[in-house]
C-alpha cells in the first residue's frame, strides 16, 4: 500500500514514514511504517505475528520483541490503550487486528482537515455514515482498494500466470528403496542437490541443515515457505535396487503449493552425481524461465564413481552428519574409516579426501598424528578438485590455521563471491572478523548465514562478543527449543548467564552442557557443589574437573579452562593455559579455539597484563582490538 491512506482523524503517508492529525504530524521508523501499512491492508482481520515478521523483516533473524516494541509504538501515536483497544486489537497468541476502517486519500482528500473532538470509535461509526450518505465515489474508493489487495494478494500467493523463483529450499529426498539402511543415500542425494543449487550465484538456497529439519515433516508446503522464507520448493525421492537408481523431482512454488514441473531420472548407481547433477540443471532451466535475471550453473560434469566407493563415501557423510550428544568421537571414527574405506577403492575420488580431513579435524580431542592426516588429506583433495564447493572455505581455514590473517580473509571473501550461498563461508568469514575485533563487519556476515541457515544459530556468538548479552540469550533460548541437544549452544547460554551474573542459570546450562557431552557425573558434582557452596565452588570444580579430562586424554579444552579462571580471579592459572591454546592450538577441536582469545569476554579482566597481550601478539593479531 504504497498510496495514502487515512485511519480515523489520522493522515498516514508511507512514502514519507508520517502520521498526521490536526495540524500535529508524527515521524515513524519506516520499519515502525511497514507494520502499520500490512495491519491496514488486513484492515478488520487478524495478521498473525509471522505473516508481520516475513512481511517486514524478510532477510533478517529477529524475534517477536521487535513487533512488540512496534505496535507499542503505534498504540502511543494513536493514543490507543492495550486493554482497551480501539485502533489495533491484540490477539492473544495468534497477532494483531486493526479494528477500524481504511479509507485511500486522493490529493484534494489531503488538504480537507481532520476531525478534531470525536473519538476514534464514534469516527468509525461516522465513516460507515458517511460512506453511505456519499454513495459512489467513496464505495468506488474502497472496492478499488479491495482489488488492489486481492491482486497484491495473488501475487503473494504466487497465483500469477508466470511466478518467479528467487529463493530455494530441497527438502531431504524420500527414501523408497524399502530399506531402512539406504537412508545415507537419500541423505547423500539431497546434500549434492543442494550444493549444486547454491552454485546458482542469483538464487538464493537455503542450507542443508536447515532442510534436513523437516525430514518426514507433516507440515505442509506453504508452511514450510512461510518459515524458511522461500519462493520454491524441491521435493522428490531416490529409490535404489542393486546397481540401478531412480530419481523423482518436483518444483514446487511454495506460497500457492502450485506444481510447476515433475521429472524422473534412471540409470546406474555408479552415475548417481551425473544423474543428480541433471537434476540440477532441469531445475536451473525451469527457475531461469521465472526468473529475471540468467541463472548460472558451473558446466562440469561428475565422472562415473567406483560404487564401491561412492557407497562407502555416502556412509561416512551419514556418520559425520550424527555428531553430537558425546557421540563425537565415535561416530567421527566410523566417518573417516568409511572415507578411508572409499579411498582405497578410488583413490581420485577428491570428496572422500575432504570428508576425512572433515572427521579428523571435528575429533573431542586432536592429536599431532591426526592433524597431519587431516592437513594431508585436505592438500589431496584440492590437488584433486580445486574447483569443488569445499575447496573454497578448506584454504582460507589452512590460512586460518596458520594465522595468515590476511590471506584468510581474501580467501573466504573470494569463497563468498564464488558461492553467495556459501553459508560455512560467510560464517567463518564472520567469526574471523569478530576475532580480528571487527565485530560490525563480522556481524553482517553472520545475518546472511543465519538468512541462509535460519533453523539454526549464526548469530548469537557474535552478540555475545559485542556486549549483547540479552540478545544473545533470546536467540540461544529459541535455538536450544529447536536442537535441545546442542551442547554448544548451551555452553553458549552458560557463557552469556556468567557475563549476566546469572549464577543459577549458569550453573545449569553448564550442567547441560556437560550431560549432552557425555559427562553426566562431572554435571552431577557440579550441582552438588553449587547446591552447598555456590557459584565460586562451582566453577572451581568444573576447572578442576576439565583438567582432568585433559589429563586422561579425553578432551582439550584450554580456551575454557582459561575462561574458568580468569571468571574466579585467578589469572595466572588462565594465562597459563592460553599459553598452552597458542603453543597447541592444532589440538583444540571441541573447544574454544586459541584464536578467541583477542575478543572472548570471559577474558575480560586480563587484557591489561603484559603476559596477555604477548599472546595476543603470538597468534598474529593486534593488541589493539576492539574493546570488550
Amino acid at each position: 500500500m504504497e498510496t495514502d491512506f487515512r485511519i480515523a482523524a489520522w493522515l498516514i503517508e508511507p512514502r514519507l514514514n508520517t502520521v498526521s492529525n490536526n495540524g500535529t504530524t508524527v515521524q515513524l521508523e519506516p520499519k515502525v511504517m511497514e507494520v502499520l501499512v500490512c495491519l491496514a491492508r488486513h484492515a478488520g482481520e487478524p495478521a498473525s505475528k509471522e505473516e508481520l515478521l516475513h512481511a517486514v523483516w524478510p532477510n533478517t533473524f529477529v524475534t517477536d520483541d521487535v513487533l512488540v516494541r512496534s505496535i507499542s509504538e503505534l498504540r502511543r501515536v494513536f493514543g490507543d490503550d492495550a486493554r482497551e483497544s480501539r485502533i489495533i486489537q491484540t490477539i492473544p497468541k495468534r497477532g494483531y487486528r486493526l479494528l477500524v476502517p481504511v479509507e485511500p486519500v486522493s490529493g484534494e482528500q489531503r488538504a480537507l482537515p481532520a476531525p478534531q473532538s470525536q473519538e476514534p470509535a464514534m469516527m468509525g461509526r461516522n465513516w460507515r455514515i458517511l460512506a453511505l450518505v456519499s454513495g459512489g465515489v467513496a464505495t468506488l474508493l474502497l472496492i478499488l482498494l479491495g482489488a488492489l489487495y486481492v491482486s497484491s494478494r495473488e501475487r503473494r500467493l504466487g497465483k500469477s500466470a508466470d511466478p518467479q523463483i528467487r529463493s530455494l529450499a530441497v527438502l531431504p529426498l524420500e527414501n523408497l528403496s524399502g530399506d531402512p539402511t539406504q537412508e545415507y543415500v537419500s541423505d547423500g542425494m539431497t546434500d549434492a542437490l543442494i550444493t549444486d543449487l547454491a552454485q546458482i550465484g542469483s538464487l538464493k538456497v537455503i542450507s542443508r541443515t536447515s532442510c534436513m529439519q523437516y525430514k518426514q515433516t507433516r507440515k505442509s508446503l506453504p508452511e514450510i515457505e512461510h518459515e524458511l522464507k522461500v519462493d520454491g520448493i524441491v521435493e522428490g525421492s531416490i529409490q535404489r535396487s542393486g546397481n540401478r537408481v531412480r530419481i523423482t523431482a518436483q518444483l514446487i512454488h511454495g506460497p500457492s503449493d502450485r506444481h510447476l514441473w515433475a521429472n524422473t531420472y534412471e540409470g546406474d548407481f555408479r552415475d548417481v552425481f551425473a544423474l543428480e547433477r541433471n537434476v540440477t540443471e532441469d531445475i536451473a532451466r525451469q527457475i531461469q524461465a521465472r526468473f529475471m535475471s540468467k541463472s548460472h550453473l558451473p558446466h562440469t560434469q561428475p565422472r562415473p564413481t567406483n560404487p564401491k566407493a561412492l557407497d562407502a563415501y555416502l556412509q561416512g557423510n551419514y556418520h559425520l552428519d550424527r555428531f553430537g550428544n558425546g557421540l563425537g568421537a565415535e561416530e567421527m571414527k566410523k566417518a573417516a574409516e568409511f572415507f578411508q574405506q572409499a579411498i582405497d577403492a578410488d583413490p581420485e575420488f577428491a570428496p572422500a579426501y575432504f570428508g576425512l580431513a572433515r572427521a579428523y579435524g571435528e575429533l573431542p580431542r586432536v592429536s599431532p598424528s591426526d592433524a597431519a592426516i587431516r592437513r594431508k588429506a585436505q592438500e589431496t583433495a584440492l590437488s584433486l578438485d580445486p574447483n569443488a564447493p569445499e575447496a573454497q572455505t578448506t584454504a582460507a581455514n589452512n590460512k586460518w590455521g596458520d594465522l595468515d590473517w590476511s590471506g584468510a580473509e581474501k580467501e573466504f571473501r573470494r569463497a563468498v563471491a564464488l558461492n553467495p550461498n556459501n553459508v560455512a563461508a560467510h560464517h567463518d568469514l564472520c567469526e574471523l572478523l569478530s576475532e580480528m575485533g571487527r565485530l560490525d563487519e563480522g556481524l553482517k556476515e553472520c545475518q546472511i548465514a543465519q538468512e541462509l541457515d535460519p533453523n539454526n544459530d549464526h548469530l548469537a556468538t557474535i552478540l555475545y562478543k559485542r556486549g549483547d548479552y540479552d540478545h544473545a540469550i533470546s536467540i540461544l533460548r529459541l535455538m536450544t527449543e529447536r536442537h535441545p541437544d546442542d551442547g554448544g549452544l548451551h555452553y553458549l547460554l552458560f557463557e552469556c548467564d556468567v557475563k549476566k551474573q546469572n549464577d543459577k542459570e549458569a550453573v545449569e546450562e553448564l550442567e547441560r552442557t556437560l550431560t549432552l557431552y557425555g559427562l553426566s557425573d562431572a554435571a552431577a558434582n557440579i550441582h552438588h557443589v553449587f547446591a552447598a557452596l555456590g557459584f565460586r565452588a562451582a566453577m572451581l570444580q568444573y576447572a578442576k574437573g576439565a583438567e582432568n579430562l585433559q589429563a586422561t586424554n579425553q578432551f582439550y579444552v584450554p580456551v575454557n579452562l582459561a575462561d574458568a579462571y580468569a571468571v574466579l580471579g585467578d589469572n595466572d592459572r588462565a594465562l597459563y593455559w592460553l599459553d598452552q591454546a597458542v603453543e597447541h592450538r592444532d589440538m583444540i577441536a571441541a573447544g574454544l579455539p586459541a584464536t578467541w582469545l583477542g575478543t572472548d569476554p570471559m577474558l575480560e579482566s586480563l587484557r591489561s597484563d603484559p603476559r596477555f597481550k604477548d599472546l595476543v601478539r603470538r597468534i598474529g593479531l593486534s593488541e589493539n582490538l576492539a574493546p570488550l
